[in-house]
């Protein structure tokens, strides 16, 4: 395992304990930070499935809506009733907060059905199929809306574990190797001092 290449000194191994018991506490936390993410990753994905399955079944209605009015009316006939309906929808930047996070992501108000052609031209089949797409907009709405933050999510899941994995395979073996390598270096040091101390000592009685 590779070491940091500085001198064996005492001050050097004080500053090394500092940076490895920061790296050491820097780890846990991001390790948890990790944990709580794909925690709430996991719940948003299993959110994403219950909205597909919705918006699946909500376009198969839709559409089918729509082929009932076509078959009833034509395609010209249709468009005549519908072409001047117009809905505005109303779209807000979303902030969710999460571990001192900030995600961002939008939300899209769907407007409300209303009737926006004269009594005379409205149809049942018409006013249905107009509800079933506006119902389909609104979880088209709310999908884009859990889509942004699970893929910002990803982002910060990924990026947290390069930090994770970096500090575990790189920066703790590496401080952990230059410690024990500091530490021998200076007690071979002091075992040296002190048995050149007693040979001068002894000498010296000698003498």
């Amino acid at each position: 395992m590779a070491k940091l290449n500085i001198p064996p000194t005492k001050s050097n191994l004080f500053k090394i304990r500092q940076s490895h018991s920061i790296a050491k506490e820097g780890y846990s936390l991001l390790s948890q930070k990790r944990e709580i993410l794909v925690i709430e990753l996991m719940s948003y994905l299993e959110r994403v499935k219950r909205v597909e399955k919705d918006l699946s079944k909500l376009l198969n209605d839709a559409y089918n809506s729509f082929k009932k009015a076509i078959y009833r009316f034509g395609h010209k006939e249709v468009e005549d009733k519908v072409k001047f309906i117009k809905y505005d929808f109303i779209m807000k930047k979303k902030t969710n907060k999460l571990m001192g996070m900030i995600l961002l992501s939008v939300h899209i108000d769907p407007p409300k059905i209303n009737l926006q052609y004269s009594f005379l031209n409205s149809n049942a089949i018409i006013d249905e199929t107009t509800n079933k797409f506006l119902k389909l907009l609104t979880v088209i709405c709310e999908m884009a809306e859990i889509r942004a933050i699970v893929w910002r999510l990803s982002r910060e899941v990924k990026k947290t574990q390069r930090r994770v994995n970096a500090l575990e395979k790189i920066v703790l073996p590496e401080n952990e190797e230059t410690l024990k390598y500091i530490e021998s270096s200076l007690e071979e040091r002091e075992r040296d001092e002190l048995f050149i101390s007693k040979l001068v000592k002894t000498r010296m009685e000698q003498n």
